[in-house]
Formats: C-alpha cells, structure tokens, sequence
C-alpha cells in the first residue's frame, strides 16, 4: 500500500491508513476490533519513539539560535484555532460547553504523521526545524487548552468550588511530564558510558523509551511530554546522541507502520455522514485557525518568510 502511495506521489503514511482500513473491522474485517484493541500496545511503543525523535530537535543550540519564535507560533496556533472554532460553533447555534469542548480538541496536533512524512523524504532546513518544534510544544499548549475547557465545563455543569485545582491540573501535569522526563534524560546520558555495544545500547534506549511510557500512564502524565522532554535532554548533553539515534531509527519503521495501519483500520467511515454541520464547520474553521494563528505567531516574531 505504501508502495501504491508513492506512485501517485502520496506519502507512505497515506497507504498504510488507507490498507488498515480496508483490512479493518469495518470494511474486510481481516483485522477484527479485538485484535486493534490487543495491538493498541504498539501505538503506544510508537508515539512513544515518535515523541523521543522530535525531542532531539530540540538542542540548547538550537533554541539559542531561534529564540522563542517556534513556541510563539505554537501557542499560537493553537490558540487561534480554539478561539475560530469555538465562536463559529457558538454562531451556528450549538450549546456553549459543547462548543467549548469540541473548539478545545482543536487545539492538538498529532505528531505521529508530521515526523514520518519528514523522515521519509529527508527534508531539512529552517522549516522543518521549526515545524518539528511547533509540534511539539502544540502538545503543551492543547492539554492548557482541554484542562481550561474541562474545568470550566464541569463548573458550568455541577457548580463546582474546585475551578482553580482544575484550571491548575494541565500545569500539574506538564511539570510532571517534563520531571520524569529530564530524570530519564540525565539517567539515559549517564548509563549509555558503562555500554559500548550498539545491540546493548539500542536495548538500554528502548527501555528508557518504554519505561518513560509507563511512569507517565502511572503518574497521569504526558507520555509524548515525557519521551519528548527524554530525547530533548539526551540530545542536548549526550555526545553519543547521534549514534543512538541512528540505532533507534533502524528498528522504529515497523513500528510506525503498525501505528499508521491500526489508526485507518480504527476509522470507522460509516459515521462520517453522521456528523453533519457541526462536523463540517470544525474541520474546516480548526484548518482556518490553525493557518491563521501560525501565520499571526510567525509575523509576529518577524520570522523568515518562508516560515
């Protein structure tokens, strides 16, 4: 399937959603809603890895270099796309914590395609630097902006007294997912010197991979937070960074390509006609305020045109 996609100058990632759909549950059913559901694990294993990737974009020299313009453009666009859904949705009629939950979820970008669209066809330069980095910090910024929607939400619904601890949670758990994974980020760093087999050193990162997955599910945080913020330190203060992960990029693709192929086969098309106005009016305004937002972030830190 993914040799399919590239004769008609598609991604690979287009063909392996494409080829879960169809073996999926809800076309050929070959793949059945059990099995996903079992095969869920290595999703998990794969943003896990994908998370890890982008954090090694983020380099104390890069940051040096471009300053702040890449976590403005994020929150950003973000935001912006929050805000444009959130009022289309209102001016359309549906009810306000509906609005303002749906407008939340527009905040997020999945990394996952980004990264392998990236890899696949070995782009470089200041835009995707840039690109890599907005996803990555898009993560932050959506859990502020689903936390905030779902605490105002339940004190809309119930008149709840706890809005401040609710509003606090996001933050809780972006400091918790950037503490365990700066802790794994040191400890990976130090006990890389005691290996210097390339069998033992891809096994030991792939531990601190996982185990980072686990602490983060453990301790209700962010797990692409955490493996993010791991290879963002393990870059920044490993010599052995590059190495590493030229390793880990030799046993990711079977992984990604089970990610992408368990995501189509989960995509159930036959509710697509379901959704209607309010499925039409989010995809469309969440694009609106995604493009408009990062175009205003970008202006505004007077980024490269390109950018």
């Amino acid at each position: 399937f993914s040799y399919l996609a590239k004769i008609v100058k598609l991604p690979a990632v287009t063909g392996y959603l494409i080829g879960g759909l169809l073996l999926g549950p809800y076309m050929l059913n070959i793949i059945n809603m059990e099995s996903v559901e079992t095969l869920g694990i290595f999703s998990e294993i794969a943003l896990g890895f994908i998370a890890f990737s982008i954090g090694s974009e983020f380099k104390m020299s890069y940051f040096k270099q471009v300053g702040t313009t890449p976590i403005v453009i994020a929150f950003m666009e973000a935001f912006v796309a929050v805000g444009v859904v959130f009022v289309v949705l209102l001016l359309c009629g549906f009810e306000m914590t509906f609005s303002l939950m749906l407008a939340a979820i527009a905040a997020a970008t999945a990394p996952a395609a980004t990264i392998m669209v990236i890899k696949q066809y070995k782009a470089k330069g200041s835009v995707t630097s840039t690109l890599l980095s907005v996803v990555a910090i898009d993560d932050a910024a959506a859990l502020i902006a689903f936390g905030f929607a779902l605490a105002i939400t339940k004190a809309v619904g119930n008149g709840s007294s706890n809005l401040l601890l609710m509003l606090l949670s996001p933050f809780k758990e972006i400091f918790m997912s950037l503490l365990i994974g700066s802790v794994l980020g040191f400890g990976l760093t130090y006990l890389l010197n005691f290996f210097k087999g390339s069998g033992d050193r891809l096994c030991l990162s792939a531990a601190f991979v996982f185990l980072g997955i686990a602490l983060a599910s453990k301790l209700s945080a962010s797990s692409l937070l955490v493996c993010m913020v791991l290879g963002a330190i393990f870059c920044s203060f490993s010599k052995k960074s590059n190495a590493i992960l030229d390793l880990v990029d030799q046993i990711t693709p079977p992984l990604f390509m089970m990610f992408f192929v368990l995501s189509g086969a989960e995509l159930n098309i036959g509710v697509l006609p379901q959704i209607g106005l309010v499925g039409m009016v989010y995809v469309i305004f969440r694009v609106v305020g995604k493009m408009l937002g990062a175009s205003l972030g970008a202006m505004m830190m007077k980024a490269d045109e390109k950018i």
